[in-house]
C-alpha cells in the first residue's frame, strides 16, 4: 500500500491547512500587496505575469476563506485583499497588474479576481471606496468584445469575468456570454465527460475546470441556476472520477498542469455545491480530504509534485502558476453547519475492493487493486490529438499506461522516443514511433480495450513553447501497429501485429511502467527478448527509475507480453480467431471476446 498522509476531515483540518498555505504565500507579498512574487526561476510570460499569479490563484484560498466564515473575525485578511486590488488596479502604482490586453495570461487571472469579488462581495466588494471599484471594472473590462480567447477551458474566464461586470453596472455583452455557453455544450462527451476543446484532450482539467466553473458560475449573482444537464453530467463524471483516485490520495498523473496537485479536488466539492443526487456528502468530503492529505506536507507550493521539480510544468508555468491548487480547497467556503462538515466519511472505491471500469470518452479501462491501492489507467483514446491526424505524442497524453503510483518518463527522449507504456516501431538510428492520431477499437467492461496506429517516427523542430501537447516536426511513417490490452487486477496482456512496417522498421517494442521497482515485461508469443532501461531525473516521483521491455522481430504476425508487477507464476495465452484464453499470474483462467481482425 503506498505510503498514506492523513486526510483533511473537520472543517479545522481544513482551514488549518489553507491557512498555512495563505501564510507561506503572503511572506512573499508586495509591500502593497498587490503581487506575490514567489520564490523560484522567473516564469516563461515575465516577472510581472508571475506577481499577478501570484496574486489572484492565492486570492482563491483567500476568498474561499472569507465566505466560509461570512466575513466574521477575518479583519486582517480583508484589509490584506483590499489593499492588493486597490495597489493592483492602480496605473501609477509600482506593482499594479499586467492589463488583459497586454497580456493574455491576465484573462486567466481576471476571471479568478472576479469570481472571488462576487463570492465575497457583502465583506469586500461593497466595502472598497468607489474609485478602487471604478478600477478594478476598469481593469475586467477588456474582455467584452475580445474574440482573441480559446474554445477550450478558456471560455469561463470570459464569461465569468462578463458575468460580474453585469452584476455591478459595467459593460457586458449577452451575445458573448451566450456564445461562450454554446461552445461549452461542443465540449460534452459520453458519459458526463467534458473534453478540453475539440481534439482528444481528457485530463485534470475535465474536473477542475469544465465541471467546476458551470456550477460556480450558476452561483453568482445574475446567473441562471445550474441546469440539470450539468448536474447530471457531473453526477455521472463523478462515478469515474471517484474509482481514478488512488487509496493513498494521490490524481492520477496524467495530463497537463499536475503541478496544480490537489486542484484534482475540486470536482468533489463541485458535486457537494451542486447536490448531485448519486453520490454522498460523505463520499464526495472523503475523496477531497484524500487528496489534499497527499500534498499538505507542503506549506509553499513549488513547481512540481510533492517537491519542486521543474519539468513537470508547461513552459509558460512560473513559481505563483501551483496555486491553481486552491480550487482544491474549495470546500472552506462552505460554513462550519453546512452539513457537509458531519456527515461520516465513506471510503474510495479503491479502498472497498478492486475496481475494473471502461469509460467510454477518454478510451480508458481503470483498473484499481485495493491490495496496494494503486489505481491503473490503460489508455485507448486519449492523445491530445484528432483521429486520423498525426503527430508527436505527449507523453502526458499518448502513452498506453497511466497510473497514481508512476509517471511518465519526462526528460527530452520522452517526447521524442517514447519508451515507458507504449508500443513502437524502432529503426536503423534507434528512432522510436509515436501513435498520435490513432483510432480507438473501443473499450470494454470486461477489461479489454484496442487501438490501431499509423505509427511515424519525429524528427522534432528546434525547442519552442510547450503546452503540454506533443512536439512538432517532420514525421516519417513506420507502420500500421494494431494494439490490444487485456486487463485483469494490477497486470495487462498487451497483444500487438504490425502491417505494412516501413522499411528502415527493424523492431517492435513494448515498454511497461516507469517505476522504482522491479516491474516487468514478459514474453508470451513471439520471439521477444527481454531489457530494461534506467532513467535519470525523468520522474518526479524518483530520482531513477526503470523502464522494463521486450522486443520482437517485424514479422505480421501477434506477438503478446505480461506488463505488470513480478508474477508468482508463469502467465499463459492462447490466441483464438474469436477469444484469448489467458492463465493470470494469479492461476485464474478467463476466456475473453476478442474479435482480433480489424
Amino acid at each position: 500500500m503506498p505510503a498514506l498522509n492523513p486526510a483533511l476531515v473537520t472543517r479545522s483540518d481544513w482551514t488549518g491547512y489553507a491557512d498555512r498555505l495563505l501564510a507561506a504565500a503572503f511572506r512573499h507579498s508586495s509591500p502593497n500587496r498587490a503581487q506575490i512574487l514567489l520564490p523560484g526561476a522567473e516564469g516563461g510570460y515575465g516577472r510581472a505575469v508571475d506577481g499577478l499569479e501570484g496574486f489572484a490563484r492565492t486570492f482563491l484560498t483567500a476568498g474561499f476563506r472569507l465566505a466560509g466564515e461570512r466575513g466574521q473575525g477575518q479583519d486582517e485578511l480583508l484589509e490584506r485583499c483590499a489593499a492588493g486590488l486597490a495597489a493592483g488596479t492602480d496605473p501609477g502604482s509600482a506593482d499594479r497588474w499586467v492589463r488583459l490586453e497586454e497580456h493574455a495570461q491576465a484573462k486567466v487571472e481576471a476571471a479568478s479576481i472576479a469570481l472571488i469579488l462576487d463570492m465575497t462581495r457583502p465583506w469586500l466588494w461593497d466595502r472598497l471606496d468607489s474609485g478602487v471599484r471604478e478600477r478594478i471594472v476598469d481593469y475586467l473590462s477588456p474582455a467584452v468584445g475580445d474574440d482573441t480567447y480559446p474554445r477550450i477551458n478558456w471560455v469561463w474566464f470570459r464569461l465569468v469575468v462578463q458575468t460580474f461586470l453585469k452584476s455591478v453596472g459595467g459593460p457586458y455583452s449577452d451575445a458573448e456570454m451566450a456564445a461562450d455557453l454554446a461552445t461549452h455544450d461542443t465540449f460534452r462527451r459520453a458519459d458526463g465527460w467534458l473534453a478540453d476543446g475539440a481534439s482528444r484532450a481528457y485530463d485534470h482539467y475535465t474536473g477542475w475546470a469544465l465541471h467546476l466553473y458551470p456550477v460556480l458560475w450558476s452561483r453568482m449573482s445574475g446567473a441562471p441556476a445550474l441546469g440539470s444537464q450539468d448536474v447530471n453530467d457531473l453526477d455521472r463524471f463523478l462515478d469515474d472520477a471517484l474509482a481514478l483516485v488512488g487509496a493513498n490520495g494521490s490524481p492520477l498523473i496524467q495530463g497537463r498542469s499536475l503541478i496544480y496537485r490537489f486542484a484534482a479536488a475540486a470536482p468533489f466539492w463541485a458535486g457537494v455545491l451542486a447536490g448531485v443526487p448519486s453520490h454522498s456528502l460523505g463520499q464526495l468530503k472523503h475523496a477531497a480530504g484524500r487528496i489534499v492529505g497527499h500534498f499538505q506536507q507542503e506549506d509553499l507550493l513549488t513547481l512540481g509534485w510533492h517537491h519542486e521539480w521543474p519539468r513537470l510544468a508547461q513552459s509558460y508555468s512560473g513559481p505563483g502558476s501551483p496555486y491553481w491548487a486552491s480550487k482544491g480547497l474549495l470546500g472552506i467556503s462552505l460554513p462550519a453547519d453546512h452539513p457537509v462538515w458531519a456527515a461520516d466519511p465513506e471510503p474510495l472505491p479503491v479502498e472497498k475492493g478492486d475496481v475494473l471500469r471502461a469509460v467510454r470518452a477518454p478510451g480508458w479501462i481503470i483498473s484499481g487493486t485495493r491490495a496496494d491501492g494503486v489505481v491503473r489507467v490503460i489508455n485507448h483514446g486519449t492523445d491530445h490529438g484528432f483521429e486520423g491526424v498525426p503527430g508527436g505524442d505527449s507523453p502526458l497524453y499518448a502513452r498506453i499506461g497511466y497510473s497514481t503510483a508512476t509517471a511518465p518518463i519526462l526528460d527530452d527522449s520522452g517526447w521524442t522516443d517514447p519508451l515507458d507504456q507504449s508500443v513502437v516501431l524502432v529503426d536503423t538510428q534507434g528512432r522510436r514511433s509515436h501513435r498520435t492520431g490513432m483510432r480507438s477499437l473501443g473499450v470494454h467492461a470486461n477489461g479489454v480495450g484496442g487501438s490501431v496506429a499509423e505509427a511515424h517516427w519525429l524528427e522534432p523542430d528546434p525547442p519552442g513553447r510547450n503546452h503540454g501537447e506533443g512536439l512538432p516536426g517532420k514525421l516519417r511513417r513506420a507502420g500500421r501497429i494494431t494494439v490490444f490490452s487485456l486487463v485483469r487486477g494490477p497486470w495487462e496482456v498487451r497483444l500487438a501485429r504490425v502491417a505494412d512496417p516501413a522499411p528502415e522498421a527493424v523492431a517492435l517494442r513494448m515498454g511497461g511502467w516507469a517505476a522504482e521497482d522491479e516491474g516487468q515485461v514478459v514474453p508470451l508469443l513471439g520471439d521477444g527478448k527481454t531489457g530494461s532501461t534506467d532513467f535519470v531525473d525523468a520522474s518526479p516521483l524518483a530520482d531513477r527509475v526503470r523502464v522494463p521491455w521486450a522486443e520482437f522481430p517485424v514479422t505480421g504476425d501477434w506477438v503478446a507480453a505480461l506488463i505488470g508487477p513480478a508474477a508468482p507464476q508463469i502467465c499463459r495465452i492462447e490466441l483464438h480467431q474469436e477469444h484469448v484464453r489467458v492463465v493470470w499470474p494469479d492461476a485464474v483462467a478467463t476466456l475473453i471476446p476478442l474479435e482480433i481482425e480489424e
